[in-house]
């Protein structure tokens, strides 16, 4: 395991995080908004929103991100955690930096009460599988999307 910080996203890793969403969204082939994710970011320094963000930071350069959220479960009457997004650049993975994301995601959930903490990923994203199997159990639940508007 290399030896990288997990720090909270602040206002000054922008530029940094700004490259490796872009790299994001191209592995999951997502299009990129007019609003060049500019929402997004506003969403993560906003204190009243559910967003929050953490980095990995490896030689002072951002490698690896984590976006999550508290979400009601109403079956459970409680909050719950949900792991937005996470990614780490192709050329650190295997040196658990996705794990240490999680880990902080999960003391967080921790300090905020949350039971779980839930998350989605590609049926085909076998290197994030592996990780997932090993820390978190695979539910039997299927996932959905209805478009709202065509």
């Amino acid at each position: 395991m290399m030896n990288c910080d997990i720090l909270s996203l602040n206002l000054d890793h922008y530029k940094k995080w700004l490259d490796l969403y872009y790299k994001y969204a191209e592995y999951y082939k997502v299009e990129v908004p007019k609003n060049n994710f500019s929402l997004t970011w506003e969403w993560l320094h906003d204190k009243n929103h559910p967003l929050q963000g953490i980095v990995a930071s490896f030689e002072n350069s951002l490698i690896g991100f984590a976006h999550f959220r508290s979400m009601p479960s109403p079956l459970d009457s409680c909050n719950i955690g949900f792991l937005d997004d996470l990614y780490v650049l192709p050329k650190y993975r295997g040196n658990k930096i996705g794990r240490s994301l999680i880990e902080k995601v999960r003391k967080e959930g921790e300090k905020q009460g949350w039971p779980y903490i839930s998350w989605i990923t590609k049926d085909d994203n076998y290197s994030a599988r592996t990780l997932y199997d090993k820390i978190a159990n695979k539910t039997d639940w299927n996932y959905y999307e209805l478009k709202v508007k065509e």
